[in-house]
Parts: structure tokens; sequence; C-alpha cells
């Protein structure tokens, strides 16, 4: 680490659980953002400003000026354009030294296991249930984190998965894969809401890159805006959890 590095990011290096090899952890990470819009914005900004070394950025989307309430990564000279593309622009102006790779494309089943190769982490911060099923799916078989959360109305929750065999996956908590879409375009978003989670997801992503506290697994935080109150709620593994139940005995 040079010392315009060690200058940029000495607020975080000063930490002592953090220190100078954390930053090193931060540098040699590779994490895939899953989705580019209320979440991810912030989550993508906090993760390139603390400096991790490569953000693959997941959104086939593209910008419209319903999502500038809320979307903190685009602004109206972005609208027609994809929202991976709108990011890389961001994110290179707050630090040119982040590696970016845009993903302009679906995420499914399919193409998920080659976007995890080599992918230290995965933040969840979609707006769908079927392609939150496949993260978790491609994260369990991985063995990846996955930081995951999501927002609406005026509430909003997170917590994260280890990947690694003992602990519950995102599945556990929602068994059912045919679960009702609940989306903001049918009931609004206060925009302050996705920045709180999308704040958290990002320093939970930290956390865990680093090395550093206690991360959220098997802990789910619930917020409530209209009161600014917080709930934590305990998960456990479910012991027939089709996705990760297969693995717990390795």
């Amino acid at each position: 680490m040079n010392d315009e590095q060690l200058l940029r990011y000495s607020r975080q290096i000063l930490l002592p659980e953090m220190g100078v090899a954390g930053q090193e952890r931060l540098r040699a990470a590779r994490v895939l953002v899953a989705g580019l819009g209320g979440l991810g914005s912030p989550v993508a900004l906090y993760l390139a400003a603390a400096g991790i070394g490569c953000l693959r950025l997941a959104d086939f989307d593209r910008v419209d000026h319903s999502n500038l309430q809320r979307q903190i990564l685009h602004d109206e000279g972005r609208i027609g354009l994809t929202k991976a593309g709108s990011a890389c622009r961001s994110l290179s102006a707050i630090n040119s030294e982040v590696a970016l790779e845009p993903i302009e494309r679906a995420l499914d089943a399919e193409t998920l296991p080659e976007l995890l190769n080599g992918v230290d982490l995965v933040v969840d911060a979609c707006d769908n249930f079927a392609t939150r099923f496949a993260l978790n799916a491609a994260c369990v078989a991985a063995r990846v984190p996955l930081v995951s959360g999501a927002a609406i109305r005026l509430e909003g929750q997170v917590t994260a998965f280890s990947g690694q065999p003992g602990g519950p996956c995102y599945q556990c908590l929602y068994p059912n894969e045919g679960a009702e879409e609940a989306g903001c375009t049918a009931n609004g978003i206060l925009a302050p809401v996705v920045g709180i989670i999308g704040s958290i997801q990002a320093t939970e992503a930290i956390k865990i890159l680093a090395g550093l506290g206690e991360p959220l697994f098997g802990r789910l935080l619930l917020l409530d805006a209209r009161r600014m109150e917080w709930r934590e709620v305990r998960l456990g593994a479910d012991p027939a959890c089709p996705i990760c139940s297969r693995g717990r005995a390795g």
C-alpha cells in the first residue's frame, strides 16, 4: 500500500480492528453487487469508497425518471442508460483504483456459478424473490457469504448468511419459493429507508471481508421507520431446507 492509499483510507486504518492488514484484505476482495437500485446504490458507493478491490455490478435494467427519488448512483443525465453502466461512471469518479465489472444481464441459476467464480462475497440488493433464491442457492453451493437486504414503504430488513455448513440460508428464512412479490412500484418507498438498509449491508460486507466485529450471521434486523425502531430476530438453520441442509454434514 503506497502513501496515497494510506492517506486515503487512514480513517478506516485507524480503527484497531481494521489496521493496514484489514485494508489490504478489502483491496484484495472481489464483491458481486446484485441490483443497482435503491439498496444497491449506497452499497456500491460505500464499497467503492472503502477500497474494495473489484466490484462486479449486476443489473440489466435501465435508468428511469422514477428511479431518481432513491437510486442515488444515477442522475438525470443517465436516463436511458443501463444501471450497470451508470454505476460504473459514478463509482469510477469516487475511486478510480477500484476495478469495475458491469454485468448487464439477468442473474439466474445458469449464469450465477460463473459470476461467483473468484468472488469473496455477494450483496443481494435486488427486488424480486426469483433472483434472491437463485443468489442464495449459488452462494450456498460456492460457500460464499451473502448479505441480504430489503425495504418497502417505511420498513426494512437486513441480515447476513455465512454460506458455510451449519448456518441458515435465505431459504431458511423464506421457505416458499413462490412467495408473493411486494415491490415498491405498487406499495411505495421512502427514499432514506433504502439508504439506511443499504448502508448496513455495506457495513456488514466490509466487516466480513476485513474480519472485524461480529457479522449479522444468524440474526435478522427489522426496521420500522415510522417509529424509528429496530427489532432483532434470531435465525436458525431449517433442517428440512432443500438448499443448505444437504451440505451440513460437510
